[in-house]
């Protein structure tokens, strides 16, 4: 299907890996220009170069940059002044008992998963804005609605993008401009991927059998009893950028398999 997002240009952040990176394959399976964007240069380029391989007629680019660096947020402002799309996907998370987390981990939180997004919102919304044409979503989680109480630090900062989200989709009224959140529920990055082999490193078992077996045990609530692959979230999200999706506006849209059990 002709996603109608041919030679348009996306800042995905956090895309050399997880959902940041199945979300910018996925845009550039429908013909985007995707900037890639990481802490390192050579892990970026590596995306930049296999995207290029798969998908020839588009023109990644390396976006390197540490974006909760002002400094460097802002030379990445100087080489890409204008975008089509934003994703705003990188994010830190980690299990902590609240005593645990002390001042200067929420701060870190915060800087990261909140305020470097909403730099580059700053920043690219009212050019969007004068173009009468954009998209920015933030990644949030399941944990933004029903926090699980294992990791407040970052249930914290989720929860605040919505927020964000919604005050910033006040501001395109009339435009042809979205801001949206994605809600994930569980997902199988590379990192959960090792978790769950670790966790079952003396079984004789498939990975397949190792992920029904954790989903039993550890996340019986989900109605789908297997982790959201990445793919899955970077169709979503292609969808959500696309002329089609033109009403969304300030919406939460969940992809939880079924984690969270409220109507809304």
């Amino acid at each position: 299907m002709d996603m109608g997002l041919n030679n348009k240009t996306a800042l995905v952040t956090g895309s050399t890996k997880g959902i940041g990176k199945a979300i910018a394959i996925e845009l550039a399976k429908s013909g985007v220009n995707v900037l890639i964007n990481g802490r390192n240069h050579e892990a970026v380029e590596h995306i930049v170069n296999e995207i290029k391989t798969s998908f020839p007629n588009t023109f990644p680019q390396n976006a390197a940059a540490d974006i909760v660096d002002i400094g460097q947020r802002e030379a990445l402002f100087e080489k890409y002044p204008e975008i089509d799309i934003l994703v705003n996907s990188m994010g830190i998370y980690e299990i902590m008992k609240y005593e645990d987390v002390s001042d200067e981990v929420w701060e870190t939180y915060f800087r990261t998963n909140v305020l470097a997004a909403n730099g580059l919102s700053k920043f690219y919304l009212p050019k969007m804005l004068k173009n009468d044409y954009g998209r920015i979503i933030f990644i949030a989680s399941e944990e933004a609605v029903m926090p699980s109480g294992q990791m407040p630090q970052y249930c914290m900062t989720k929860s605040m993008l919505l927020s964000l989200s919604k005050s910033l989709s006040k501001l395109t009224a009339g435009k042809e401009v979205t801001v949206n959140t994605i809600l994930p529920g569980p997902t199988l990055s590379e990192n959960v991927h090792q978790i769950i082999d670790r966790i079952y490193s003396d079984e004789a078992m498939t990975f397949a059998d190792k992920e029904k077996q954790f989903m039993k045990t550890n996340l019986p609530q989900s109605e789908l009893q297997r982790f959201i692959r990445p793919i899955e979230i970077g169709r979503l999200a292609t969808f959500v950028c696309s002329p089609y999706a033109s009403a969304f506006k300030g919406s939460p849209i969940r992809m939880d398999g079924g984690m969270v059990p409220t109507i809304f």
